[in-house]
Order: structure tokens, then C-alpha cells, then sequence
């Protein structure tokens, strides 16, 4: 199989199977070999995402269905594309239009798919977060009805266990609503109650989503079914799995995986921190943010960061680095957004120490867990028997800082010397869960927490990236490069997906601070002068402007940076809440910054022309290493282009696919990107041995940097240096402002 490149599409929200299809000229036209399709199978309805998958064992009518992925599949291959497509083992959607839900909703743990989520029944009956207001408030109000074996509160309908109704058709009062609700298999209750009483194991935080027992063979057998019919018939050709880290044992399943598709390459989305290398699972690699992470940093000057770091602490008064934030952010979500988590692992470890006959008291156990947790440093480790030599350090040299917060360290160390190698099926149970949880708090504090309060320098608040680590020097460059050389030659390389926080080329843009931090300096000096600016924290304020810097001048600029920033003061968590928004707040900050915008677009300052085109000229260098750095490049809808999104939703914003078609067409960013990957891509495809195979180096040269792949006498060489590219490139681009140039060479 030829690993060119990928070209990642975000289908709903208007782009079905037979739409996509209409676009796939346009696509393989760029030169890719492989086209990554999201989830496909049936969702919830209205969903954006696909993520959200209600029935595992058809693909989604809503996008056209079996026949119209058939179709799709068929007109992509005879264009040269292979399919990759996006799978979700880890949850399903949490509510009544999910089929198997709704039959374990009127059986209990009778039901033939009960097996199949992952629900505690020890602690009683299923909890349904659901309401508004208490079931028996909302019968008095007359909300509340009973038709056969269905409950309706509302528009929401729960089954009720098999006859339970009868007799009580039409509107019950609150007492026979009260008794009918403690017969069944599930309990009703307000939202705002998730925390104190969830039973289910959830995705992250998320309630709507319940996590699915994959590491039970016949479960894996059945929500993989359609997935193995679509491989099986030669419709897909390679497979990326979502969240990974969210299994059971994430390597046991990827086993299985290859085992039943031992010629279906797999990757993984798995966040990889400072210092952490990929298990040794049958994977083609990761999906590509530390690839992201490293090329960002490499394009990062280190003077120009260090005077952005003065600027921002003294406006701000802020001294810590990031990973304080971190601690402070993971102890907050530990006693709000986990805390059911929390619980749940504070009974499970009540369960181990009683099992092991240890003396540990609740609140004991709970300063055991919270501590453990903070301290951990990775997304997880991967224990089931017994801990690796890896896994072991990790958790002893956690439990050696978390015990430092404690007065003893007694129950740590138990729980830890439980975790690495468990002696009970209780302990085993804890160590299990405990490794799920980890995850989902360091992705909680760490990327929807901390990345929005420490707003120093938001190019490094991303995902797979460490903002106390903005720079990388070139021994690290070369060890990356090595590593994916030696190991993970097919690994993806993104530049933007749906989770990143800024794609590409708005991170560019930040970046290109670095190269100018005195055009940053009176950027944010002048914004100063706005009306209200005193009356706003400073750190946001260093936000917001970074925010309108990376989207200054796109369409709906203003009105997308304010979304973004409601969203962004969201996630922070300091001064308004997703379920308590204070949107006097909100708005006084979104008018700052869209004044700002609307300032520059009538000044249009020097300094902001400047940052952009070095933006623009770190771009192309972006992708000029994304495309020749060991694996395979991958390119998100519309970033062939000029790519300026922030996160999640403005990152899914339908590209304009008629635009696109007739790039390039110019000078501007969006085409001499166009004409740049179109160039890589072609070398790609002539030689692909030389990307797969060839060696890689590194080097610094009379101030430029060169990037070299060499597999005999055939070379390939990206040149980034400031002042004219030299003759004979392949292709070359300088600015004559900035004087940056990129070049890329071709030999043998």
C-alpha cells in the first residue's frame, strides 16, 4: 500500500456520502492516496459529529446508508483513493434513541445487550440524569404519562419493564408515577444530580455518553460486525480508532483488532506527553499530535518566546509555569466534572482495602486517590496482571509526589503497590478503572482547563504539546525524527483536525510572534487604549488578542472570535461556567475583542501586516516538514488552502469546496500552499521508497535549517533560511518583506 498522504473530511452538517462523492475529482486531483472518512455509523439523530453512535451494526441513513457508502467506496477506489475511516469502540450514545440502551432500560440485567455497556449495577438501579425537576414534581404538573410500556416525561420516552404499566394509561398523579419509577431497572432524576449519581462509566464527562464493554469478545464481535463486513468487502482500507486510551486494555483490543483485519493498518488516537514513546502495539502509529507538536515548536524561536514571556507576566503578575495550572485545574475537576468518577473509585477501593485487610477510612482513601491522580504524568499506564517496568516507575514515582501532600503515605503506597500488581480481583478491578480515569482527567485540566487560563503563548496550549516546553533544541528534533524513522514510518502527521485548538495556519500566525515579538509588543500596548480594556483581566485580554490575531481578516472574523471566546471562558472555568454562564462577562470581554478586530481592519497596523506574513511564510514551512518528515502526511478539509479555524465547532466549518477547486490561482497564502502540496505530494508518489525507507537528517547550516531524506542516490531537501532561497530548487518562495524562503531540493 502507498502511504502518500490523507485528506480528512468532516461529514453531517450538509455533506452526506453522494456529496462527497460529487468533491472526490477535486480530491485525488491534490495527489493523496487516502481519503479519512469520520464515524459513519448510525449517530444520534441531528448529530454533528458521529460520535455519538446509537446502532454499531449499520452505517448512518442520515449519510446515504450501505448502498450510498458502497457507491462512495467504489468512486474513490477507481480515483486511486483507499478509505480510512473512523471507529468508536470506547462509548455509544447515552439515551432513549439508542436501541440496545432501550431494551437493558425495560429488562435490567435480563437483557440480551446488557453485557454490551458498561453500567455498575452493584450500585442499584441504571441512573437517568434526564429531567429538569424531580419525576413526582413534573407528575403534579401533569408532564407525565404512561402509554403501554412507555413512560413520557415531556417529549423524553423511557421503557418501563415489561407490564409494568398496565392499568395506568393516560396521566398519572404523583403517587402512581413515584411507585410505577421504583419498579424498573433505572431511576429518573435532574441533570443536575449527574455527578452524586451516575452508575454508568462515561466518556470523559460527558454523561451522553456510556462507555461499551469492548474487552468482552462476544461485545467486541458485535459492535465491530459492520466495520468487519466493510473490511471483509474491500470497502475500507485502513482504520483510525478513536480514543484509545478509554479502553480496558487498549492493547488486548488492538490485538484482536489485527488479528480479525491483519491487512487493515490501524491508528491510533493516543496523546503522547513529554518523554513517552508508543506502546508496542500492532499499529501503523498515532494519529499525529506530538508530529504537530514537535514541527510547531521547531518553527518557534526561543528569544522571541522568552520576550513574549516577559510581556505576558508583566501585564498579568502571573509567575507559575503551566503545570501549576495543571495541578490547581485537575484538583478543581477531581470535585466537579470527575467527582462521579471520583466516587466511583472511592468504592473501589473500599472494596480492595476490605478485600486485602487493610485499615483504610473513606476520606483516607479519597486524599489516597486525588493525590495519585494529580501526580500522575501521562494520560495512563497499561496494567492488567502486573505492571511493566515502564508502568511500575511511573506510579511509584507518583505516589513519591503525591505523598508529599499527605501526612502518611500508608494508603497511597497500597493502592500503588495494588495498581502494578493487583493480588485480588478486587484491586484488579480499582487498577482497571483507576487507568480510565487518569486519561480523562489530564484531558479535562490539562487541554479544556489550564490551556485557558495559561494564555501566554496559545501557538503551545494545544493538544500533545506542553506549553512550558515551547521550544524544541535539534538533538530533540533528530531524536523525533529517528524515532518515527525506526518505528512508525506510516504514522499520521496533522497539521489540523477536529480537536485541535487553532489549525495550522492560525497557530502560524502565533508562531510568527516569536520572529517578531516587538510587532506583538505594540499590538498589545495599542489595544490597551481601548475603552473598558482597564476594567478586563489582563491574561484573558492576552487571550483575546491572539484569538483575533489568528483569525483576523477571514470571513465572519468578529463573530467567530466572539463565539470562541464565550467558549474559551467556558472551559476556564474562572469567572463563568457551561451550566452557570455569567454573560454580562462574556460580553464585556467579546466587545473588547471584536472592537479590536474592527480597530484593525480600518488601521490595519503595521505590526499585524507584519505577524501575517510571517505567518504566511511559516505556513508553508508547516507543511513543507509535515510532508517530508517520516509518515504520512495528513491534510484537513480546506487545508490545501489557507486554513485559519479556531477549536471545536468553528474547526468543523464546511470548506469552500468551489474555492478550493481552483487553487492555485495566485499569490496569496491559499495557493502557493496549494501549489507547494501538490509539488510534495508528486515526489511522494514517484518515490515512494525514499519517504518510507529513506534516512533523515537534520542539520543547521549557516543559519538555515535543512531537512534531508536520502535513500541512495535520490534526495529530497527542505532549506528554511532567512534571505533568498538558492538556485536550482524544485520549488522556492521568499518574502520579500521578512525575507524568510523556503526551498525545496530534488536529487538523483
Amino acid at each position: 500500500m502507498s502511504f502518500v498522504a490523507s485528506y480528512r473530511v468532516q461529514l453531517r452538517d450538509g455533506l452526506d456520502f453522494a456529496g462527497l462523492a460529487g468533491r472526490l475529482d477535486q480530491i485525488a486531483a491534490l495527489g493523496v492516496s487516502h481519503l479519512y472518512l469520520p464515524p459513519i455509523l448510525q449517530a444520534a439523530p441531528g448529530s454533528t459529529h458521529g460520535y455519538d453512535v446509537v446502532d454499531p451494526t449499520r452505517i448512518d441513513p442520515a449519510l446515504g446508508g450501505r448502498e450510498g457508502f458502497e457507491a462512495l467506496s467504489r468512486a474513490a477506489q477507481e480515483r486511486g483513493l483507499k478509505l480510512i475511516l473512523d471507529i468508536v469502540p470506547n462509548h455509544m450514545a447515552f439515551g432513549p434513541e439508542t436501541p440496545w440502551l432501550r431494551d437493558v432500560l425495560a429488562h435490567g440485567q435480563d437483557s440480551d445487550r446488557a453485557a454490551v455497556f458498561d453500567i455498575d449495577w452493584s450500585a442499584g438501579p441504571l441512573a437517568l440524569p434526564w429531567l429538569t425537576q424531580p419525576l413526582g414534581d413534573a407528575a403534579e404538573q401533569g408532564e407525565v404519562s404512561v402509554e403501554g410500556d412507555t413512560l413520557w416525561v415531556g417529549d423524553l420516552s423511557v421503557p418501563l419493564a415489561p407490564g409494568s404499566g398496565a392499568g395506568l394509561t393516560g396521566v398519572p398523579d404523583r403517587d402512581a408515577a413515584e411507585l410505577l419509577h421504583a419498579g424498573q431497572h433505572w431511576r429518573l432524576m435532574p441533570w443536575q444530580l449527574e455527578r452524586d449519581s451516575i452508575t454508568h462509566r462515561r466518556f470523559f464527562s460527558v454523561t451522553g455518553l456510556i462507555g461499551v464493554r469492548v474487552e468482552d469478545e462476544a461485545v467486541f464481535e458485535l459492535t465491530h460486525q459492520c466495520i468487519f463486513e466493510l473490511a471483509e468487502a474491500g470497502l475500507i482500507h485502513g482504520l483510525r480508532v478513536d480514543h484509545v486510551d478509554g479502553l480496558v486494555d487498549p492493547g488486548a483490543y488492538l490485538r484482536r483488532l489485527a488479528d480479525r483485519l491483519p491487512d487493515i493498518p490501524v491508528w491510533v488516537e493516543k496523546i503522547l506527553v513529554t518523554n513517552e514513546t508508543l506502546r508496542d502495539w500492532p499499529v501503523a502509529g498515532t494519529t499525529g499530535y506530538e508530529a504537530a507538536a514537535v514541527i510547531g515548536r521547531a518553527l518557534t524561536r526561543r528569544d522571541g518566546g522568552a520576550r513574549i514571556d516577559r510581556i505576558w507576566r508583566n501585564a498579568t503578575g502571573i509567575e507559575d509555569g503551566f503545570h501549576a495550572f495543571v495541578e490547581e485545574a485537575k484538583r478543581e475537576v477531581l470535585t466537579d466534572e470527575l467527582a462521579a468518577e471520583l466516587r466511583q473509585l472511592c468504592g473501589l477501593a473500599e472494596r480492595m482495602a476490605e478485600a486485602e485487610g487493610f485499615l483504610a477510612g473513606p476520606e483516607m482513601l479519597r486524599e489516597a486517590l486525588t493525590e495519585l491522580l494529580v501526580a500522575f504524568p501521562r494520560y495512563r499506564s497499561y496494567i492488567t496482571d502486573a505492571a511493566d517496568a515502564e508502568d511500575a516507575a511511573i506510579w511509584r514515582d507518583s505516589a513519591a509526589r503525591a505523598g508529599e501532600h499527605v501526612r502518611s503515605s500508608e494508603v497511597i503506597d497500597r493502592i500503588v503497590a495494588a495498581v502494578i500488581a493487583p493480588q485480588t480481583p478486587e484491586a484488579r478491578r480499582l487498577a482497571l478503572r483507576l487507568q480510565q480515569v487518569t486519561g480523562a482527567l489530564i484531558a479535562k485540566a490539562h487541554e479544556d482547563t489550564a490551556g485557558f487560563r495559561f494564555n501566554r503563548y496559545l501557538a503551545a496550549n494545544e493538544v500533545g504539546a506542553d506549553p512550558d516546553r515551547p521550544v524544541c533544541d535539534d538533538a530533540e528534533i533528530r531524536r523525533f525524527l529517528q524515532d518515527r524513522l525506526d518505528h512508525w514510518p506510516h504514522a499520521l502527521t496533522l497539521g489540523s483536525s477536529h480537536d485541535t485548538k487553532r489549525s495550522e495556519d492560525a497557530r502560524a500566525r502565533l508562531i510568527a510572534m516569536t520572529h517578531a515579538p516587538d510587532a506583538l509588543a505594540e499590538l498589545w500596548h495599542d489595544a490597551a487604549a481601548l475603552d473598558g480594556s482597564d476594567a478586563l483581566d489582563a491574561n484573558r485580554r492576552f487571550y483575546a488578542l491572539q484569538a483575533a490575531l489568528a483569525l483576523w481578516g477571514e470571513p465572519q472574523a468578529a463573530d467567530r472570535v466572539g463565539d470562541h471566546l464565550i467558549k474559551a471562558l467556558r472551559e476556564g472555568k474562572e469567572i463563568t461556567y457551561w451550566t452557570a454562564p455569567d454573560e454580562d462577562r462574556e460580553r464585556r470581554m467579546v466587545d473588547w475583542a471584536q472592537r479590536l478586530l474592527s480597530r484593525w481592519d480600518v488601521a490595519r497596523p503595521a505590526p499585524l501586516l507584519r505577524l501575517c506574513r510571517i505567518g504566511a511564510a511559516l505556513s508553508l514551512r508547516e507543511l513543507a516538514l509535515r510532508c517530508v518528515v517520516p509518515g504520512m502526511p495528513d491534510i484537513y478539509q480546506g487545508g490545501e488552502g489557507a486554513l485559519f479555524q479556531l477549536t471545536d465547532p468553528d474547526n468543523r466549518r464546511a470548506p469552500d469546496w468551489d474555492a478550493l477547486a481552483r487553487l492555485p490561482a495566485g499569490a496569496d497564502l491559499a495557493s502557493r500552499k496549494a501549489d507547494l502540496l501538490r509539488t510534495l505530494l508528486d515526489l511522494r508518489r514517484r518515490s515512494p521508497d525514499l519517504f518510507e525507507r529513506g534516512t533523515v537528517e537534520w542539520r543547521v547550516e549557516d543559519g538555515a535549517r535543512h531537512l534531508v531524506r536520502r535513500l541512495g542516490p535520490k534526495t529530497v531537501t527542505v532549506v528554511m533560511a532567512d534571505g533568498a532561497a538558492a538556485d536550482g530548487a524544485l520549488w522556492s518562495d521568499t518574502d520579500p518583506e521578512t525575507g524568510l524562503a523556503l526551498g525545496i531540493y530534488s536529487g538523483g
